[in-house]
């Protein structure tokens, strides 16, 4: 088991009180598994994600990923790359900071912006490249450090509509190839079913874990496939409560969906 969360509860406070974002949260993902988070917004989707990075500690409960050895890496929506370094640079950044060899890190830059299909463009910076090409600047980067674990914050939420497919096709792409364990936070069902293994439903705040959809699709997928936009309605169905409950809290009550 890479990743196991065991009731792990987090709490914050709020404008007006205590606030309960994460409540009881027992999840699993296993070796090599693909599995995404839906919910609605404000569910605490991506404070789950930041307790398995380690960015926050939970109050209550524990987490272990990679029974202990190795940490995971966390990308955001923004792909947060230094505007002064290049590609190539940006890629090598954080084996420096761990002490690598300059020629070791070189070579498994190279290697890992080859993977990505952007070793061309070692030596460009930041501002000349387009929204995708900087998401998988970033996942080089990520991937440079050969985490046991990547943890993904809808990262391709910023991108226009063809970018994003074929972001898709890369990105499942890059994951059958290195067979990292990937947990991925979106809030499109479409991309969901798209991408995971097996897709997590998390209720409206308190986040707990309502559901899981396993995706027995083959694979590659397309957002476009008939047979996968009948697993996004399905998803969107289990959903469907939870998201009018945030809309209801929003409209004091007077939304009927």
């Amino acid at each position: 088991m890479k990743i196991a969360v065991r009731d792990v509860w987090r709490q914050y406070n709020g404008t007006h009180g205590l606030v309960t974002a994460l409540e009881g949260i027992d999840l699993e993902v296993g070796e090599g598994e693909f599995v995404c988070i839906v919910g609605p917004s404000g569910c605490g989707k991506s404070t789950l994600l930041e307790l398995i990075a380690g960015l926050q500690e939970p109050d209550r409960g524990e987490i272990i990923v990679n029974n202990g050895g190795g940490k995971p890496v966390l990308i955001f929506q923004e792909a947060a790359l230094f505007p002064w370094l290049t590609v190539q640079g940006n890629v090598e950044f954080g084996l420096k900071t761990q002490g690598i060899a300059k020629a070791e890190r070189h070579e498994t830059a190279l290697h890992t912006l080859e993977l990505v299909r952007l070793r061309k463009f070692a030596a460009f910076y930041p501002h000349q490249l387009s929204g995708g090409m900087k998401q998988r600047a970033a996942l080089a980067r990520a991937l440079a450090l050969d985490p046991p674990v990547l943890l993904m914050d809808e990262p391709f939420a910023a991108l226009d509509a063809q970018t994003r497919d074929i972001m898709h096709q890369e990105l499942q792409r890059i994951w059958a190839e290195t067979g990292k364990t990937v947990l991925f936070v979106t809030h499109n069902v479409r991309e969901a079913a798209c991408l995971a293994d097996r897709v997590l439903l998390m209720t409206a705040r308190p986040g707990r874990i309502k559901d899981h959809i396993e995706v027995t699709l083959p694979r590659p997928r397309s957002v476009s496939d008939p047979a996968l936009t009948a697993v996004a309605h399905v998803v969107l169905d289990h959903l469907k409560d939870e998201i009018l409950k945030v809309e209801q809290e929003a409209f004091d009550g007077a939304w009927t969906g």
